[in-house]
């Protein structure tokens, strides 16, 4: 088929190359160049940088305006395949390939509804995840589903870890559709149950609170990890918490205490104790968390003071 793709993040790149190596990519639709790290280097989109290699066409948007839609008609796609590109699908461009847009989504639709869902999923504490194809309509995440398929993801992934089984999962089931899709096969069925949804991600979301029992903290952990990143305070500090678990025969800590050991750090919940190994205090780069422990000075340290 003759595609046009959309989508802008790592998590996205495995549905690209998978399309782009069985049809027609008539371009690449994808976030503009963003400043990057400490220097805020302009930085072309993973999504970007793929299309690059693979000689695609690119167009860079903002947001699918006027001028993308015109772009976008222009190369007569039959059908529009987006993954997480960041921003909304209206009409006209809605209708403006052939047969629509189809949409790869990281969670078992109706669930998580929305921006983040597999960080949602994992803040829930969801033990199943999954991916869904979907037809894109203009109610958020609602159109009827052609596929979906249910990824096994490690109990100890984090949302980062999670992404990357579930973007290589996700690409196949993608492909399967479109090729459906091109066959004249592709049957889709509306969404049956409750629908939840899955808000963005801020930074408030990544504070760790230490008064509620493991489970909840480390799915808060796995959920915030890598983005927007696991954090609490110590000593008026933010220090992000990089590595944890839950920790093996330690004896409960009161919640927020801090308690040193061999190979990283017991931080104390409402149950028992988070083992964190790895650590970055503000302004520091990351380091093991039972040497940050150590360059402490004496004293009871508590998690959120």
């Amino acid at each position: 088929m003759r595609l046009v793709f959309a989508g802008t993040p790592a998590a996205a790149v495995p549905t690209l190359r998978r399309l782009a190596a069985e049809h027609d990519i008539a371009a690449v639709v994808t976030r503009p160049d963003a400043p990057l790290g400490r220097k805020r280097v302009l930085t072309p989109s993973p999504v970007a940088q793929t299309a690059d290699e693979l000689g695609l066409p690119i167009i860079r948007a903002a947001r699918l305006d006027d001028t993308a839609t015109a772009e976008i008609a222009a190369l007569r796609p039959e059908l529009g395949v987006i993954v997480a590109y960041g921003g909304l699908v209206r009409e006209p461009l809605l209708s403006t390939p052939t047969a629509g847009w189809i949409n790869l989504h990281f969670s078992l639709l109706p669930a998580w509804r929305g921006a983040a869902p597999v960080q949602r999923a994992l803040i829930a504490g969801d033990d199943v995840l999954g991916a869904s194809v979907f037809q894109l309509v203009p109610e958020l995440d609602a159109g009827d589903v052609f596929a979906t398929r249910v990824v096994d993801v490690p109990a100890t992934a984090t949302a980062g870890e999670a992404l990357e089984a579930l973007a290589l999962d996700g690409a196949e089931l993608t492909a399967e559709v479109v090729a459906a899709i091109a066959a004249g096969e592709a049957r889709a069925v509306p969404q049956d149950g409750e629908p939840t949804f899955a808000a963005k991600l801020s930074l408030a979301d990544g504070l760790l609170d230490f008064t509620e029992p493991l489970p909840s903290v480390y799915a808060r952990f796995r959920g915030v990890t890598p983005e927007p990143g696991a954090h609490t305070t110590v000593d008026g500090q933010r220090v992000k918490i990089l590595a944890a678990e839950p920790a093996v025969d330690a004896e409960p800590l009161a919640p927020g205490v801090l308690s040193g050991t061999r190979s990283g750090l017991l931080i104390g919940t409402a149950s028992a104790p988070l083992a964190v190994t790895r650590v970055q205090p503000a302004g520091k780069g990351a380091m093991n968390a039972a040497d940050w422990w150590r360059g402490l000075q004496g004293g009871e340290r508590r998690a959120g003071s």
